[in-house]
């Protein structure tokens, strides 16, 4: 895939290799990121994603080397870089490379890097989902309140298992049984109109989109609502969807033995959502080709 990476105040348009066995993120995973995104020239809610990547850093012990601000300024540079008609991910990283004794790790060696590449917008075409049997820890068992990479292994067996039996995603419960989200996505579900979505609880990251398209709904008249949502609520939702940086908005198309089309409520949510990420635009539209990388 095409890209543009940032380390060490150098940009690469190849992966820059940096890590090493004994390095302490390689070793401990001791390494925090954020995703962001530009589509086609826009780029929704950087800033929020910026700053959310340098607090988890502090909230894993680290000592970011970047500011939210410098963190920004990179990414809408890297954007140009790639060009008006681009679909990019956006990866700002922390990681660590010493550690202090076996596990602590030493704040003092934190570094950045920056991966900015293509990653096409997935259709709203739908995805299937099912409850798979791996929880979400409390915020005192794990580093909830940070986007550690260390906490996505339980969201892959989840999607593995999810797969297994049929489905495209899986839903994962929090550790008193209600459920959380999405293996990957922040959940939303509707029923005679009101929409609702689990409750923030420090067992699940609560999404800068999820935010987002909560208050565009609500400034459009709907009523959405943050409470404890039950897979039996699921079993006779009218409407489930998805928020996520990745996908923005996606239908969920069958949870379960629930089946269900992609429903008016999603699709107004995904309408206001890129209307409104167009006054988030950096680069004018154009039909034209894509500039050198770097």
């Amino acid at each position: 895939m095409a890209g543009v990476f940032w380390h060490e105040g150098q940009w690469y348009t190849e992966e820059p290799k940096i890590l090493g066995p004994m390095d302490h993120a390689f070793w401990l995973g001791s390494v925090v990121f954020d995703g962001a995104r530009a589509i086609r020239g826009t780029v929704p809610d950087l800033d929020l994603h910026c700053r959310r990547a340098v607090q988890s850093a502090k909230n894993m012990l680290m000592e970011p080397t970047k500011t939210a601000e410098e963190i920004e300024a990179l990414c809408r540079e890297g954007v140009r870089r790639m060009g008006p008609e681009a679909e990019l991910y956006i990866r700002p990283q922390f990681f660590v490379r010493r550690g202090l004794g076996a596990a602590q790790p030493d704040a003092s060696s934190t570094e950045f890097v920056l991966a900015i590449y293509d990653a096409p917008l997935p259709p709203a075409t739908g995805f299937t989902a099912v409850t798979a049997p791996f929880r979400r820890p409390a915020a005192d068992m794990a580093p909830t309140d940070a986007k550690a990479s260390a906490l996505y292994p339980n969201s892959a067996r989840a999607t593995s298992w999810a797969k297994a039996q049929g489905f495209d995603m899986a839903v994962v419960c929090d550790h008193e049984g209600n459920v959380a989200e999405f293996a990957a996505a922040n959940l939303m579900m509707v029923k005679d109109g009101v929409v609702m979505t689990p409750r923030a609880n420090g067992t699940f990251l609560a999404g800068i989109t999820r935010a987002r398209v909560m208050q565009l709904l609500r400034d459009a008249g709907r009523e959405v609502r943050e409470c404890i949502v039950t897979t039996a609520m699921l079993d006779t939702a009218d409407e489930i969807f998805a928020t996520g940086n990745f996908g923005k908005v996606q239908p969920c198309t069958r949870y379960a033995e629930n089946h269900m089309q992609p429903g008016p409520v999603a699709a107004e949510a995904r309408r206001l959502y890129f209307e409104w990420a167009e006054g988030s635009r950096i680069l004018p539209k154009t039909s034209g080709g894509r500039p050198a990388a770097a």
